[in-house]
């Protein structure tokens, strides 16, 4: 007898049986995620982040076919130079951002920037997919004019994949609903055709972001030069204390004198380090400066 349209045949029932089904993630299994990612990258899961972990991680066994959160474990520590290492880094990083996110910093930016001599240079220490960075950029585009040698902006993140994001510079016109019309028309060119509802950043501010892959919980992050700025916003709410005053000490010798260091809004240096102290609102000076 043959098999109706709707019908399915057993094996292929089985394998969707088996893609829907859901893994069981141990207490076991989440400690040692939570240990691993802690050790990779330092960030903290705690155990209300269990569904989360889940979710993300799961799509990772699927794709290499894997059905145990204890095969994919093993995988990963009997692999140390692995590339899942950065699989697995990629999909426990939350990226949440937007144009502008935490407003009042670009004015302080912006009078900051006017006040400086030589080139401005700002080190964006989560770049996500670019909105931070390219926002630092028209900013200082908008204050200090544009042509080489008037600032630069070095953004790193953790994610290599939201870093492809930020390079391509690509979004939806939607996500420019906190930019003027006239910032809209000067930095962004509108996509035809079939990249309709798409828009790209404009090659001059592009040119103005150097984009890299940085850990912050590396030993040496290979950086050359100092920094008259610093954004770290609503990273270090992820670290433990001591893991925030570890890269609190880094930041010190990268700002130049007078230079500033920006955080997130429930994000408090100054009751970590007494190396910083508040200058604004969530933004802070070096102490040893005053």
């Amino acid at each position: 007898m043959k098999n109706s349209p709707l019908s399915v045949p057993v094996q292929t029932s089985t394998l969707l049986t088996q893609m829907v089904q859901r893994l069981p993630l141990s207490d076991a299994h989440f400690k040692r995620i939570s240990q691993l990612i802690y050790q990779r990258a330092g960030i903290v899961l705690a155990d209300h982040k269990r569904e989360m972990v889940y979710n993300r991680l799961v799509r990772r066994l699927r794709t290499l076919g894997l059905s145990d959160f204890g095969r994919y474990l093993a995988l990963l520590e009997n692999s140390p130079g692995s590339s899942e290492w950065q699989e697995f880094i990629n999909a426990l990083t939350t990226n949440l951002t937007a144009f502008f996110r935490e407003a009042h910093h670009f004015p302080i930016l912006a009078e900051h920037a006017s006040g400086r001599r030589g080139a401005y240079s700002v080190w964006c220490a989560a770049a996500s997919t670019g909105e931070e960075p390219y926002s630092i950029a028209m900013t200082l585009t908008e204050t200090l004019g544009s042509g080489p040698g008037k600032f630069q902006v070095f953004a790193s993140d953790i994610d290599t994949q939201v870093l492809e994001t930020a390079r391509a510079g690509i979004y939806r016109e939607e996500q420019l609903s906190t930019l003027t019309p006239v910032q809209r028309q000067r930095f962004f060119l509108r996509g035809t055709g079939p990249h309709a509802g798409k828009v790209r950043i404009r090659p001059e501010v592009s040119s103005t972001i150097t984009f890299a892959q940085l850990n912050l919980l590396a030993n040496d992050w290979k950086l050359t030069g100092t920094f008259d700025m610093i954004f770290c916003r609503n990273v270090m709410i992820y670290f433990d204390k001591d893991t925030q005053a570890k890269i609190l000490r880094a930041f010190i010798p990268l700002l130049k004198p007078g230079g500033l260091l920006v955080a997130g809004h429930s994000e408090n240096f100054s009751q970590i380090s007494k190396e910083f102290y508040l200058r604004g609102q969530t933004v802070y000076g070096l102490t040893k400066e005053r």
